[in-house]
C-alpha cells in the first residue's frame, strides 16, 4: 500500500444534481433540460416577433391608404377648385384658441377648439363669380344698395368682392359652386391661425397698406371704395389668405348668439341650432380700426342685403 496515491472520488450524484439542477445522468441530462427551456423561450421571442411585425405592416399599410386618400381627395377638391376658378387654401385640423380674453363680451371667453381639416377659398367671391351665378338662376346682374352705389360694371367692376348680398344669396351661391359658407370656427383659424394674433398679419395695428377700411360711402363708388380681391400682400393671414379684414365682411354658417362661447362644443362647433341673426365677420371698408380684428363679431337678418358684406365659401377637407 506504501507508495499508491489515493484518488479523488468521482463526484456523486447528489453533487451533481444540484450543481447541474439534473438528476442522475448529472452535466448530460443538465445540458439538455437547458437547451429545451432555451428552444421554448427562443420559439416564443420568433412568435412575438412575428406579431409585432405584422401589427407594424398592417398600421403601414392602413396609413398608407389613408394618405392616399387624403392625398386624393385634396387633389380632387383643388381641380374641382380650379375648374370654377378659385384658388382654395388647406387648413389643417388641429387646435387652436378662439375668442378674446378682454375686450367686448360677444368675443369672450378665450376658449380652445378643435377643428377637422379644411379648406376656404384664398379670395372673396368677386362680382364676376357671382354674375355667373345670377345668370345661371336667371336674375341678371348683380346691382347694390342704389342710392349709394352705381350698378356694377363687370368689365371694370369684376375683381372687386360682391357685396349686398344676403346671407341666403350667400348660402345658396356656395352651395352651387359646391361648397358651403365656414363656420365661425373655421373662419377666425383661417383668419388668425394658431399662435393667437389679434389681425390676420399679426399684432400690428391696420394700416391702410394691410387692407381697406375707415372709408366712408356717401359720396362713393363701387369702384372707388373697393379693391381688386387680394390687392394687400402684406395683411395676408398665416395661411395665405386675403382680404380677412378689410374689403368686405363676410357671412359665416353659424347663427347669432352673444353668449355662445360659453357653452360650445370643443370640438367643430357648428353655432347655435336657431337664431334671429346670421354672423358675419371681417372688418369691411367702412370699419373702423377695431373692428378689423379677428376676434370680432357682427350680426344681420338673413335676409338683409347688408351693402358690406360679401361671401367667401369653404368646403370639408374629406
Amino acid at each position: 500500500m506504501r507508495g499508491t496515491k489515493r484518488r479523488n472520488p468521482r463526484p456523486d450524484s447528489s453533487r451533481g444534481a444540484i450543481a447541474g439542477g439534473a438528476g442522475p445522468s448529472g452535466n448530460d441530462e443538465t445540458q439538455c433540460g437547458g437547451g429545451e427551456r432555451s428552444f421554448s423561450v427562443t420559439r416564443r421571442s420568433a412568435m412575438w416577433h412575428k406579431v409585432l411585425v405584422m401589427r407594424l405592416l398592417i398600421g403601414l399599410a392602413v396609413l398608407s391608404v389613408t394618405t392616399a386618400v387624403l392625398a386624393e381627395t385634396r387633389r380632387a377638391v383643388e381641380a374641382e377648385a380650379r375648374r370654377n376658378g378659385v384658388r382654395m387654401v388647406w387648413v389643417s385640423d388641429g387646435v387652436f384658441m378662439m375668442g378674446s380674453p378682454d375686450g367686448r363680451a360677444k368675443n369672450q371667453p378665450q376658449h380652445e377648439v378643435y377643428l377637422n381639416a379644411f379648406y376656404v377659398d384664398q379670395f372673396e367671391v368677386t362680382t364676376a363669380h357671382y354674375a355667373r351665378f345670377l345668370g345661371t338662376i336667371g336674375q341678371g346682374q348683380p346691382r347694390l344698395v342704389p342710392m349709394l352705389w352705381e350698378q356694377v360694371n363687370l368689365v371694370q367692376d369684376g375683381d372687386r368682392p360682391v357685396m349686398g348680398v344676403a346671407w341666403e344669396a350667400a348660402d345658396a351661391y356656395c352651395r352651387w359652386v359646391g361648397k358651403r359658407l365656414p363656420t365661425e370656427a373655421e373662419w377666425e383659424k383661417a383668419a388668425r391661425g394658431l399662435d393667437g394674433r389679434r389681425y390676420p398679419w399679426g399684432n400690428n395695428e391696420p394700416a391702410f397698406t394691410l387692407g381697406n377700411y375707415g372709408q366712408s360711402v356717401s359720396s362713393h363708388t363701387y369702384r372707388d371704395s373697393l379693391k381688386p380681391v387680394g390687392s394687400y400682400e402684406g395683411g395676408k393671414s398665416p395661411y395665405g389668405i386675403y382680404d380677412m379684414a378689410g374689403n368686405a365682411s363676410e357671412w359665416v354658417a353659424d347663427w347669432y348668439d352673444e353668449e355662445y362661447y360659453a357653452k360650445s362644443p370643443k370640438s367643430n362647433p357648428q353655432g347655435p341650432v336657431r337664431g334671429l341673426e346670421k354672423v358675419f365677420r371681417g372688418g369691411s371698408f367702412v370699419s373702423s380700426s377695431l373692428a378689423m380684428k379677428s376676434v370680432s363679431r357682427e350680426s344681420n337678418f338673413p335676409d338683409d342685403k347688408g351693402l358690406h358684406v360679401g361671401i367667401r365659401c369653404a368646403q370639408d377637407a374629406f
